[in-house]
């Protein structure tokens, strides 16, 4: 009996399959092939893009070679590694009217991720776009000033123009040149 008190605190191991393995089936790679396109043509763009000047003077050379690796890229895209990693398909039918229709298909997901996926892009798309505004209205005041106290300016007034509309100018961001036409 002693011997079964002293068992129960030592610490035991538990077995949930090959650590290893499990691990390894998740790093591999679905579709290495079309991976390995997927990537190859379009860093083959930039690369050309940034060093053609080293090999050739031809600047339209250089844009063949880079037009050529892009619409590559953009085959494989299309048909191959679109249908392969995510599942979507998509293309152009002519109806007998003559009539052009896009088709688009996706590979069904279930509800739940799919709401996942939409909000995460929704809110990575405005974050993006208000990083964006920021900087552009930082660029166009020249680093001068508190960005507050412009947003301030130009909120108050159009709350003003919105009470009144004939007694007060248009509202406009300070050191900002917009032309109305």
């Amino acid at each position: 009996m002693k011997q079964a008190l002293v068992d129960d605190t030592e610490d035991v191991s538990l077995d949930f399959g090959n650590e290893e393995e499990l691990a390894f089936r998740k790093a591999k790679i679905r579709h290495p092939l079309a991976t390995f396109f997927h990537l190859f043509f379009r860093v083959s763009a930039i690369i050309t893009y940034v060093c053609c000047d080293w090999f050739s003077r031809s600047f339209v050379g250089c844009f063949v070679t880079v037009l050529l690796l892009l619409s590559f890229d953009f085959w494989s895209v299309k048909n191959v590694t679109g249908r392969l990693m995510v599942g979507l398909r998509w293309w152009n039918q002519i109806d007998e009217d003559g009539k052009s229709h896009w088709v688009f298909e996706a590979r069904k997901v279930r509800s739940e991720t799919r709401r996942t996926r939409t909000g995460a892009l929704v809110i990575a798309g405005i974050s993006l776009q208000g990083a964006n505004l920021y900087g552009y209205i930082l660029c166009k005041m020249g680093g001068e000033g508190d960005i507050s106290t412009v947003a301030a300016s130009f909120l108050s007034q159009t709350v003003f123009q919105t009470a009144s509309p004939g007694d007060f100018e248009q509202p406009r961001l300070e050191g900002l040149d917009i032309h109305q036409r």
